[in-house]
């Protein structure tokens, strides 16, 4: 049962990676002022199996340069960690009960960096190379940043359950104690994802196509599915960690699907920033917002439990 259940949210996940495609160009051809994909079948909707069928059907070439055992594998290993994140599914009747889900989450983000390392650096190209620097020194930034933020819910809600995320939410959500760090979330989830406006990694006006640039074929589809798989989850992990996390209520999959657009809406509306000026913007702005954050929440509760202390002795005497 539990193998029959994993593949099949790994096919749902990845149906909806394709569908999540047709989602985004149709909304880009809106915002730019054009048709999006409307040809293939009732209103574009086979086009997603279209463009899979081009993909996994084109020439895979063999690079005579490279580390090719390398070169081959980490596309498939990069699939692998972005699909084990689906696990974190927080269900009283969840495939994996996961009590320190969190870590879990936590050790599968950090691995995304080497994924990244790895194919930038097996393919011996000078470019795959540069751009693979510019991810990891971009994803390891706001990686701090981003861990910090959970660290806040972790000590708010002193668990490392996702369940629990949820019923200590009943009453309020996060989102309205912790503005401002939602929209820092926010932030360091698309530079997490390498979307716009944080995409230096695949600048293709400075470094081609950054450290996929050797791959093609199946293995450039594997990078490809392994991105929109990832922005999806992390769309909704951030509805889980501050909306309520309700994941039985409608309201909650209509914020997961406002976030997948808001990753859309960006990508259409800002331009890329300097690298410079993301590197600034990490450290100087998120970085001392998410530490004070810190503070207070410690703070907070050590006078919860101050006041607790002094009710349970004045009980006692």
């Amino acid at each position: 049962m539990f193998f029959f259940s994993t593949l099949f949210l790994i096919l749902l996940v990845l149906l909806s990676v394709a569908f999540f495609t047709l989602f985004e160009r149709s909304v880009l051809g809106y915002i730019q002022f054009r048709k999006g994909p409307n040809k293939v079948g009732v209103l574009g909707l086979l086009q997603p199996f279209s463009d899979a069928l081009k993909l996994f059907s084109s020439e895979f070439y063999f690079i005579s340069f490279g580390n090719y055992l390398i070169y081959f594998f980490v596309p498939i290993l990069g699939l692998v960690i972005s699909l084990l994140f689906w696990l974190l599914f927080p269900l009283s009747f969840n495939y994996v009960g996961f009590v320190y889900g969190l870590f879990f989450f936590l050790c599968c983000s950090g691995l995304g960096v080497y994924v990244t390392m790895v194919a930038g650096w097996c393919s011996n190209s000078t470019y795959s190379l540069l751009g693979s620097m510019r991810s990891i020194s971009q994803s390891i930034s706001y990686e701090v940043v981003f861990f910090l933020i959970i660290f806040c819910l972790i000590i708010h809600c002193e668990s490392f359950d996702l369940i629990d995320f949820y019923y200590f939410q009943l009453d309020v959500w996060f989102v309205f104690f912790s503005f401002p760090l939602f929209f820092v979330f926010l932030s360091c989830i698309l530079a997490e994802t390498n979307r716009s406006p944080f995409d230096f990694s695949e600048g293709e006006s400075e470094l081609v196509s950054g450290f996929n640039v050797e791959y093609s074929s199946f293995s450039f589809s594997l990078f490809f599915l392994s991105e929109y798989s990832n922005m999806m989850f992390m769309s909704f992990f951030c509805c889980l960690l501050f909306f309520g996390g309700d994941c039985m209520s409608l309201f909650f999959f209509l914020s997961v699907l406002f976030i997948i657009y808001f990753f859309v809406w960006i990508r259409g509306s800002f331009p890329h920033y300097r690298y410079n000026k993301l590197m600034y913007l990490c450290w100087k702005s998120y970085l001392p917002v998410t530490l004070n954050y810190i503070f207070v929440f410690i703070i907070f509760k050590s006078f919860l439990f101050f006041i607790c202390f002094k009710v349970m002795n004045g009980c006692s005497s």
